[in-house]
């Protein structure tokens, strides 16, 4: 039995839906709706990806082939920047027009049956599904859906206009490799992507801040003037072939466009008598960056058309929720990608004091999605050149190489973070400790960071945690610190006080929850309590702030006392320095609260003074919450302005973590997610920083280090459940340009034989 489907807007989501539904059930009637001439459509060349064509492929093999026959092919992405080109291959990328697409989707629905219906300007849905009796409603009508408009309280569209204009432009010079060109003026940078699409034309697309844009004058441009200004600026790359446009219907500066990026929260409307459902830039969009649009369109298409199949006895509810619970993370895989892809482009002045080597890296690797062993699989040649380039003349892994702050030489670049174990008596740190941080020391970090550490008993955050205010506790880290030393790791402190966030419990009871009894008193920046069942603390006096500060000097001395090569300062996840910095728990009318740089005042003093006594050799660090995740908090903005602030006190290294101010943060978790707020810091301040968070295997830390998004990476849970973290990952990379400890080298030829024979 079939359904009657009514598809809104022709574009390729709602062509190539109908075409699948009808070759998978020719009793179903559909409809295709456009407002547009027949075969008449605007736009230069899409891009899809060589995995695309083979979903294509799969879903039907005929339009596939079709589709794969008018495309252009091409594995090359080509940089060019600051007077030299970088040239990479292995991606796999098809381009076609725009144009021929559709075409090939019209007549493939004419072929089939589908009934397509031009010249129609659709204002009410739900009259026309009444008209063509339709049981689904299909809206396809693109980025500016007035489906969606209708029933904005049902669909939930969240769209957030990027800071970039760019404008769609082509060309008859055709490319022979995916090009990306960037030309500096004198008001800021521009770039140009540009891809063949058929034998005679290529897209070529501009791009270029807001600000810049202005201050050029192309808001005040002709389309005329508009092309003939992007077309001297890019003339070395044209070869004399003008830029076109067919964009005729527009005046102006109206050419340049500002990217909405579209997320909706439901993609299903129920509320009227015939549901309907959102497809391509109606649900959703990708930027550009990343060739999304064309993609996810058609992937919704056969999605849906998938659900369908599977379910051919289903009702219509649990298809279409099946649809969206599925189709919806798949999208927002991609559009977190592009979210990445775009803040890149948004901000190439950011990576321009880079060489044309790393730049071309950190462009590659700009949505998080391409990894360095990805790069591999792609162009060992290309990569093992870039290796050698980063490292000075030797191929190598880059988080193995050496990394050097003031007079301290690391062996490589992974960190184990400072996870709280809550195992210190009276602040003490005993076997447990020795054996946990000697245990990843001889596991191949360069860097073991001891747990946050209290200058004072009432700055511990429980009960067991370790301190540092009197002999017996130096003393215990003494042993320590010769441990590491002579297994040849280096060894750090992370000292800080607990704030609002102490006397709670420890991490395996009910962790940031107060303790059942003998709580000690608290104090914090402001009156704020952690949580509805945390103390309220009491708001720190100029005597307080004083004799705290005393107290972290004398606790850096004895860190210098005990051995300790490196010290940092925890101002992040809501501890006291960080309950100072963050506006929502910083309420102070004094001159330590209210603006950015009051707020840091106080971290800043005691920052200073603690730089003061630690020897100038040893290197120091502090570690901050780079955004709060919260509204009213700290975003990377302001992370970057503090940053800027510790550098010019002294600080040598920013920790870039985030969120934990506060209980109401809603953190974007995802692979690496805080390593853009270190990379931003790193390439603004120009300040090394350390990337942590979700970083779990060498492909990750490689990535990081090559693109320059950090200098080194921390490493948390992982090094809990595998001491041995950093030796094992440069193992199963096959590398041996990382020492083991003697008494293991037999186990390491082992283990590098048995990964070589399953490699």
């Amino acid at each position: 039995m079939g359904m009657n489907i009514l598809c809104i807007g022709g574009g390729p989501a709602g062509l190539y839906f109908a075409l699948l539904m009808k070759q998978q059930n020719p009793s179903h009637h559909i409809t295709v709706v456009e407002r547009n001439r027949p075969y008449d459509t605007f736009g230069w060349g899409v891009v899809l990806s060589d995995q695309t064509l083979d979903n294509l492929r799969q879903a039907d093999p005929h339009t596939a082939q079709l589709i794969g026959d008018a495309f252009n092919h091409w594995d090359d992405i080509e940089v060019f920047f600051k007077g030299r080109s970088v040239r990479s291959t292995g991606h796999g990328f098809c381009g076609i027009g725009r144009k021929h697409l559709l075409n090939i989707l019209q007549q493939r629905c004419e072929e089939l049956g589908v009934q397509l219906v031009f010249e129609t300007d659709v204002s009410d849905d739900q009259a026309l599904a009444q008209q063509y009796q339709a049981d689904l409603v299909i809206a396809s009508d693109g980025l500016n859906s007035r489906v969606r408009s209708r029933y904005a309280d049902s669909f939930q569209p969240d769209i957030d206009v990027r800071h970039c204009r760019f404008v769609w432009l082509g060309t008859h010079k055709t490319f022979d490799a995916f090009t990306f060109a960037f030309e500096q003026t004198e008001h800021g940078w521009f770039q140009a992507h540009a891809y063949k699409y058929d034998a005679h034309t290529s897209t070529f697309i501009v791009e270029t801040p807001e600000a810049v844009w202005r201050a050029h004058g192309l808001d005040r441009m002709s389309q005329e003037e508009a092309i003939a200004f992007c077309q001297k600026l890019f003339a070395k790359y044209l070869d004399g072939h003008a830029l076109m446009s067919n964009a005729s219907h527009l005046r102006g500066s109206a050419i340049w466009i500002q990217f909405p990026r579209v997320i909706c929260h439901n993609w299903v409307h129920w509320n009227q008598a015939i549901p309907v459902v959102l497809m391509g830039d109606a649900a959703h969009t990708a930027h550009y960056s990343i060739g999304s649009g064309t993609k996810l369109a058609l992937e919704d298409a056969i999605d849906l058309a998938n659900t369908f199949a599977a379910h051919p006895l289903s009702d219509m509810r649990e298809v279409l929720q099946d649809y969206q619970d599925r189709r919806s993370v798949e999208v927002l895989k991609i559009q977190n990608a592009a979210r990445n892809s775009t803040a890149w482009f948004e901000h190439v002045e950011r990576y321009t004091h880079m060489q044309i080597e790393q730049f071309t890296y950190s462009l590659l690797t700009r949505s998080q999605r391409i990894s360095h062993e990805n790069l591999r699989l792609r162009d060992r040649d290309w990569l093992q050149s870039y290796e050698a380039w980063l490292s000075g003349g030797r191929v190598m892994p880059p988080m193995l190489m050496p990394f050097k702050l003031r007079e301290l030489t690391l062996k490589n670049r992974v960190v184990v973070s400072p996870m709280a174990t809550y195992s210190a008596q009276d602040g003490v740190v005993g076997d447990f400790h020795l054996v946990h941080l000697g245990a990843r020391a001889l596991g191949g970090a360069a860097l073991v960071m001891v747990e946050m550490t209290s200058p004072t008993p009432e700055g511990r955050i429980t009960p067991g945690c370790p301190g540092l205010w009197n002999d017996t506790q130096q003393q215990a880290f003494e042993r320590i610190t010769r441990f590491v030393h002579h297994n040849q790791a280096h060894i750090g402190l992370q000292l800080g006080h607990s704030g609002a966030k102490g006397s709670t419990q420890l991490g395996w009871q009910a962790i940031d929850e107060p303790l059942p009894e003998n709580n000690w008193p608290l104090m914090a920046a402001s009156p704020v309590a952690y949580g509805e069942r945390n103390q309220v603390p009491r708001a720190m006096t100029t005597q307080d702030m004083q004799s705290l500060t005393a107290q972290f000097v004398q606790a850096t001395q004895r860190a210098d006392a005990a051995g300790f090569d490196w010290l940092e300062l925890h101002c992040a996840h809501g501890y006291l320095l960080s309950g100072f910095i963050c506006p929502l728990t910083n309420l102070r009318n004094d001159e330590f609260g209210g603006t950015l740089e009051n707020r840091c005042r106080y971290p800043l003093q005691v920052f200073t003074a603690m730089r003061a006594v630690w020897p100038a050799h040893k290197t120091m660090s502090v570690c901050i919450s780079a955004h709060d995740w919260a509204p009213g908090g700290n975003t990377d903005g302001d992370a970057v302005e503090i940053a800027r602030l510790f550098k010019a006190s002294g600080c040598d290294l920013i920790d870039v973590s985030s969120g934990q101010t506060t209980r109401a943060a809603k953190p974007v978790y995802g692979r690496m997610y805080q390593t853009p707020f270190a990379d931003r810091i790193r390439n603004e301040v120009h300040i090394a920083t350390m990337a942590v968070g979700a970083i779990s295997e060498a492909d990750h830390a490689n990535s990081i280090i090559a693109a320059g998004r950090a200098d080194l990476c921390a490493i948390a849970r992982p090094h809990l459940a595998d001491p041995n973290w950093t030796l094992h990952q440069a193992a199963k990379l096959g590398s041996k340009d990382i020492t083991w400890p003697l008494p293991y080298e037999s186990g390491r030829d082992q283990l590098y034989r048995l990964l070589g024979s399953s490699r």
